[in-house]
């Protein structure tokens, strides 16, 4: 991984916690437009997380395939980014 690893295990310990605390709030029959905001909030830190992780994919892995001349390493590389979009997208 090519991320900033400090970065994402903050962001992933926080998410952590909102877990945690989303897991009491459904134990103590908490109101559930509060238990959805908490949601979206661990959402979005998630998203984040996401984030740095593939920046950190294409300005290392994706950029050395690149000017590697390896064309079948090129095409893998694109499929492997085409598969993460359907993902991300819902495709």
């Amino acid at each position: 991984m090519h991320a900033d690893k400090t970065k994402v295990v903050r962001l992933l310990k926080t998410v952590q916690g909102q877990v945690q605390g989303l897991i009491n709030m459904v134990e103590d029959n908490r109101y559930c437009i509060d238990i959805s905001t908490q949601i979206l909030a661990s959402q979005s830190i998630l998203r984040k997380v996401n984030y740095e992780i593939l920046k950190g994919h294409f300005e290392h892995c994706i950029r050395e395939t690149m000017v590697s001349g390896d064309e079948v390493s090129k095409n893998e590389k694109i499929e492997e980014l085409v598969g993460i979009l359907d993902k991300i997208l819902q495709k």
